[in-house]
């Protein structure tokens, strides 16, 4: 019990399944900076890229149960890549559930120079040359894959999907122009956006948010398709209760911060419920249960 009261004794990693430059980079790293003072040792945040956050989940699973290797996750994938990815874990068994961090939607956002400044067009232009225009995702059964075969699918287009290792590099091929959109996170395509390296055309959620108030959402244009996200802290199984709870405990007090509600408000996410331990458990597996009805209608699998 001693050693369990003395975490932490060493700098803690929080484990990014993606590139840096993604929404779930960015907030990490806010979030590491405010829990560093909070816990007394160093937060630092470790990118391992690759399958839709799988190869980051798998490291922490199995990484020892100290608390000293903790997974930042974008909660779909958690609780979508087990059922599209062989090489994914199983989840539920291999990682615990401590908080959930964020809620946020995504948005629609191609190169300037394609011919469609609305849904309306893209889904014209689409119709127009079937299987041409390109998406691309942070990896096959990432959230903003699942966006673009969902509205595809309500709009009846044929558009070709190209997963990355992050939202980073697949956002930046989209500005060069070498793949037609993306279904972006907020926090990395809200400045590209601005800057006019990228054209919002639509959000995926029931409604506009604060920082694109001018961007309609997809239902606003006719395509019934609502996506949502979440972030969370996930630990490898077996890590002792004490731990979870101060991580959980110091990680709700960081949120409180206006520099931590304000990095969100910019980039359009929001604070999630106020969830104990045991409530987010249940959050995921409900999460993983309704995904996986999802996943099978829309015929989903690995690449």
């Amino acid at each position: 019990m001693r050693a369990q009261a003395a975490w932490p004794k060493q700098p803690i990693s929080f484990v990014v399944g993606y590139a840096a430059g993604g929404g779930a980079d960015i907030v990490s790293r806010e979030l590491a900076h405010l829990l560093t003072p909070l816990l007394g040792q160093q937060v630092i945040v470790e990118n391992k890229g690759g399958a839709a956050g799988a190869i980051g989940a798998r490291y922490v699973s199995n990484a020892k149960p100290d608390g000293y290797t903790i997974f930042y996750a974008v909660g779909t994938n958690v609780v979508t890549n087990p059922h599209v990815l062989k090489t994914s874990i199983d989840t539920l068994a291999g990682l615990v559930p401590i908080i959930q961090t964020t809620d946020y939607q995504y948005v629609l956002a191609v190169n300037p120079k394609v011919p469609a400044n609305n849904v309306k067009e893209l889904v014209a232009l689409a119709k127009k040359e079937p299987g041409k225009l390109t998406y691309s995702s942070s990896g096959v059964g990432g959230n903003n894959h699942l966006a673009g075969a969902l509205f595809a699918d309500a709009a009846g287009i044929d558009i070709t999907h190209v997963p990355y290792k992050g939202t980073g590099p697949a956002l930046l091929d989209v500005i060069s122009g070498v793949i037609t959109m993306n279904f972006s996170s907020l926090p990395p395509a809200v400045s590209q956006i601005k800057a006019g390296k990228l054209r919002a055309l639509a959000v995926t959620g029931d409604k506009r948010v604060s920082s694109l108030p001018d961007v309609p959402t997809l239902k606003e244009q006719g395509i019934n398709v609502t996506v949502t996200g979440w972030h969370g802290l996930f630990a490898p199984p077996k890590t002792p209760d004490a731990i979870l709870d101060r991580l959980h405990k110091e990680t709700v007090a960081a949120m409180k911060d206006p520099k931590f509600t304000g990095a969100l408000a910019k980039d359009g996410l929001e604070l999630p419920p106020n969830r104990s331990r045991a409530e987010f458990t249940k959050y995921v597996h409900d999460e993983h249960a309704f995904w996986g009805k999802k996943l099978k209608a829309l015929n989903i699998k690995a690449e």
